[in-house]
């Protein structure tokens, strides 16, 4: 029998069986086609290197592999989708946890307050001034450069100077402090 005949053989008496074997364990039938086509071809390359004695056994064995091949694949993707939930789950936990223990009165506790006041005292004259414009009297940068006669360049070196002193004095507590006096 030449070789291509050898196979449509093989395909036509073994395709619908083998078929339903793999999608009743993979459930999908995109896969269990390729499953079924790739054992099929399996099966025909070893029919044309040997004698197989029982070829249904071959190929019932051919199946099995593939079908487990792929359902410990998907055992494996599903934990690594299960631990990605579980980490999102947690981030998740974690925000609402911090949220939640938000208290406005300790963040704008009179204790920052003082190291904050004492942080801008040690600044130099321009550098507080900078600061207090752009940050309690919501000027822009241009604003400042017009009234203080500088550059907007000036005044953004003013105010990363008073930032910088402030994260220092502040390293110590929240950064959601930062977070509302920084933008």
């Amino acid at each position: 029998m030449p070789v291509i005949e050898l196979f449509n053989s093989i395909y036509a008496k073994y395709y619908t069986r083998s078929f339903r074997f793999a999608n009743l364990y993979v459930r999908n039938d995109l896969v269990a086609e390729d499953i079924v086509t790739e054992s099929l071809i399996k099966l025909w390359e070893t029919m044309k290197k040997e004698t197989v004695e029982k070829p249904e056994a071959l190929l019932l064995t051919i199946l099995k592999h593939k079908s487990l091949d792929y359902l410990r694949t998907r055992i494996h993707e599903q934990e690594a989708f299960d631990n990605i939930a579980e980490w999102r789950r947690r981030e998740l936990t974690i925000r609402i946890s911090t949220l939640e223990a938000c208290d406005p009165d300790y963040i704008f506790s009179k204790e920052i307050h003082l190291i904050m006041d004492e942080t801008l005292k040690k600044l130099p004259d321009q550098t507080r001034r900078v600061f207090i414009m752009s940050r309690f009297e919501n000027k822009s940068g241009k604003e400042i450069a017009d009234i203080l006669g500088i550059t907007v360049k000036g005044v953004d070196y003013h105010i990363a100077k008073a930032l910088k002193a402030l994260r220092m004095s502040l390293k110590d507590y929240l950064p959601l402090y930062f977070l509302w006096f920084i933008n």
